[in-house]
């Protein structure tokens, strides 16, 4: 069963409101904790559920169209921070990749594994929202003189 676009704005408000509200017990449930693991591990969700709701709001601005063009400048500058993230994310894949099968103690290799997962997914996620918004989304000028002239017959002149 399809959920009509309402409905769909709906359900994500409310998992954005669930999402902050285990970020804040998560906080609050390591407040005073001295086990750096426990503490660190836990924090480490409650930052991974503000991603989700991060995420959830991108969705819905999705929904809501407020995802206006980006002009020119704002593109290029955007596109060169994007591929230097993309950058980044691979080299960290590689090292993680390297330093995995050198760990003995399961729980940091599990704890390793994890975070290679979340870099494999960040380095898609960059590349697939370069191609979407970067080259996309992008207003360019030719576009503009495209949207102002190309349906006019005299292209900008009086009478031709």
């Amino acid at each position: 069963m399809r959920m009509e676009k309402e409905q769909l704005k709906t359900f994500l408000k409310e998992q954005i409101a669930l999402e902050e509200k285990i970020v804040r017990k998560a906080k609050a449930s390591v407040k005073n904790t001295k086990n750096e693991l426990v503490r660190y591990l836990i924090q480490a969700i409650a930052i991974d559920s503000n991603k989700h709701a991060l995420l959830i709001n991108a969705i819905l601005a999705r929904l809501e169209s407020k995802t206006p063009f980006i002009d020119e400048k704002k593109r290029d500058q955007l596109g060169y921070n994007i591929k230097e993230h993309i950058n980044l994310e691979a080299h960290a894949i590689k090292t993680y990749q390297e330093l995995i099968p050198k760990t003995e103690d399961p729980g940091s290799k599990q704890v390793l594994e994890y975070i290679l997962d979340d870099e494999k997914r960040h380095h898609n996620l960059l590349k697939r929202l370069y191609e979407l918004v970067i080259e996309k989304e992008t207003l360019t000028e030719e576009d503009l003189w495209d949207l102002t002239w190309k349906d006019v017959p005299w292209h900008g002149g009086p009478g031709g």
